[in-house]
């Protein structure tokens, strides 16, 4: 993910932050965040950390809406919190630059530095944009075989490897794909089983073609 401070000095980046209302806010592990990130006027790119969208099931159980790390863009209007029962959340210690939306939409578009600064902002947008198609596409899957195998594609193409890391630990996978976890761990030994992966820790390696 590209530094939205890309290609400009630190004088001006303390230029920008100050016409742009910049501002940086920590959290701490395991806090639930209310009183930022779902302001109408509130843009953060995460500086560190982990920043998840979680919403509690009527079932007990907990999918993963959205996860955010460092560089990922944030604002009001990628985050849906419709109900109580949809919350954000600091998954470890973390920390967000909040810029003002207003300020940016109303600056002086003649400024070379705010201009980079944009560009910088429009690069990163695209990434969220596809990184949110990909998650589409993975959870348009019906089966959970088929959620598991379009995931585990996707961060091959993405790593050029056919042995993948996985970001989070099995929970949260499972969490994230809105799947039952023991259920996952079942069609995940199938896979195993019929040769598709292979499985060490948190590292997948595709067997298949």
């Amino acid at each position: 993910m590209i530094d939205v401070f890309n290609n400009i000095t630190l004088k001006n980046k303390g230029k920008l932050l100050k016409m742009l209302r910049g501002h940086n806010v920590k959290y701490t592990k395991s806090q639930t965040i209310i009183d930022h990130l779902n302001d109408q006027d509130d843009i953060a790119i995460v500086n560190y950390g982990t920043i998840q969208v979680l919403r509690n099931n009527y079932n007990g159980t907990t999918t993963i809406i959205e996860e955010y790390n460092q560089g990922d863009l944030i604002s009001s209007n990628h985050i849906y919190l419709r109900d109580n029962d949809t919350f954000i959340y600091a998954k470890e210690d973390s920390e967000v630059l909040l810029f003002s939306y207003v300020a940016i939409i109303n600056q002086d578009t003649k400024d070379f530095t705010y201009n980079q600064f944009l560009k910088n902002l429009f690069i990163i947008l695209n990434e969220t944009i596809e990184y949110k198609n990909e998650r589409i596409q993975i959870l348009s899957k019906r089966s959970i075989r088929d959620k598991l195998l379009e995931y585990f594609n996707i961060m091959s193409t993405k790593s050029g490897s056919r042995t993948i890391h996985l970001p989070f630990n099995f929970s949260d996978l499972a969490n994230y794909l809105a799947i039952d976890r023991s259920a996952m761990a079942r069609e995940l030994g199938y896979l195993k089983e019929e040769g598709f992966i292979s499985v060490k820790g948190k590292r997948i390696t595709l067997l298949y073609n």
